[in-house]
């Protein structure tokens, strides 16, 4: 569905050439390909094989049959074409246009459009989905409306981020901590996927959604993952990718209650929430900059965990692959200068 939205986000030939049929208040049934199994269920019509214009489009939208487009929509290969869909498919719908389109998209993967002259609205069929299309105006205020709430739940991460951060440093992590931020990351990444739809559906009108969007998420999925790699202790078949897809299958009552997030992430044996835990240091690590991640790794498996790692000596970091006596000196100040001001921002 998604993929047959942005062929038909404005801004692209084919919405120019639905909006001319609107704008007409005419009718029309476009199926977006014209494989072997769309055209096993054409019957009459004429064949083209034109190049695709919107005119083109909305002329032969004059007659009452469909308009089969090529895959791509570049083509115009049929016209005037009665479909023929299996009668036994079940279909919700009570138009003969709009019944014949929910059948062709449920029996063939192909996006079926429907225009409905007599409610002025673009319909798009895929599978089992439908979709009204929604006007310009009105996609704007929902983006806008979910963009603002996108951005008090990005405040409200950074605040439970710095504050695990100072809670690292201070060795006073518990699973509740950690979970807190990993659920709100989660609501966060929800929260923006719906507003790519929208961005989606808005083609060129979506710029300035699209860069607030991109700034809200920086950061945030780079964050999340090393923090599963932090406390997600070593397992062969249950790691970062694992525990992300089944924090996104969870369904959001399940994602409001903190230990059916941590029994599904699985960084304790147990569901306790207030149990102690210890990160291994690669997200701290991985805010000193220029330092490659080789190195953080390295860095990690000679120590074991951030204390360790806090308390190591210049010499001893000396000694760890990739790291020459001024990159020592590099980490030891980088790392001491996150501690201080990891600090200073959960006391202020």
């Amino acid at each position: 569905m998604i993929e047959a939205l942005s062929s038909i986000a404005p801004g692209q030939p084919l919405r120019e050439g639905l909006d001319r049929i609107l704008q007409a208040n005419m009718g029309g049934l476009i199926i977006v390909g014209d494989g072997p199994e769309v055209l096993s269920i054409c019957s009459g019509g004429f064949l083209l094989d034109s190049e695709f214009s919107p005119q083109r489009l909305s002329e032969l939208a004059k007659m009452d049959g469909a308009i089969i487009l090529a895959n791509d929509a570049s083509r115009i290969a049929r016209a005037n074409v009665h479909l023929v869909p299996n009668p036994s498919v079940a279909t919700a719908e009570t138009g003969t246009r709009h019944r014949t389109a929910e059948r062709v998209a449920r029996s063939i993967d192909v996006p079926v459009i429907t225009v409905s002259e007599d409610r002025s609205v673009i319909t798009v069929y895929r599978g089992d989905q439908q979709r009204p299309l929604v006007p310009v105006e009105r996609l704007l205020a929902r983006a806008n409306q979910a963009l603002e709430t996108l951005e008090g739940y990005r405040d409200r991460l950074d605040v439970v981020t710095n504050a695990l951060s100072a809670l690292e440093v201070e060795d006073m992590v518990t699973v509740r901590d950690v979970v807190t931020v990993l659920q709100r990351a989660e609501m966060v990444r929800r929260i923006a996927e719906e507003v790519d739809g929208y961005s989606i559906e808005l083609g060129t009108d979506s710029r300035l959604v699209r860069l607030q969007l991109e700034e809200m998420l920086a950061g945030v999925e780079e964050e999340r993952r090393l923090i599963l790699r932090d406390y997600l202790p070593a397992s062969p078949t249950w790691g970062v990718h694992e525990a992300l897809g089944a924090l996104s299958q969870l369904s959001t009552e399940r994602l409001l209650n903190l230990a059916k997030v941590a029994d599904v992430l699985r960084i304790v044996s147990s569901s306790d929430l207030e149990g102690a835990l210890r990160p291994f240091g690669y997200r701290l690590l991985s805010k000193i900059p220029r330092l490659p991640d080789q190195v953080v790794t390295n860095i990690v498996q000679r120590y074991g965990g951030l204390q360790q790692i806090l308390r190591a000596s210049v010499d001893d970091l000396d000694k760890v692959d990739g790291i020459s006596v001024a990159g020592a000196h590099f980490v030891k100040e980088g790392l001491a200068r996150l501690a201080e001001t990891s600090i200073l921002d959960r006391l202020g």
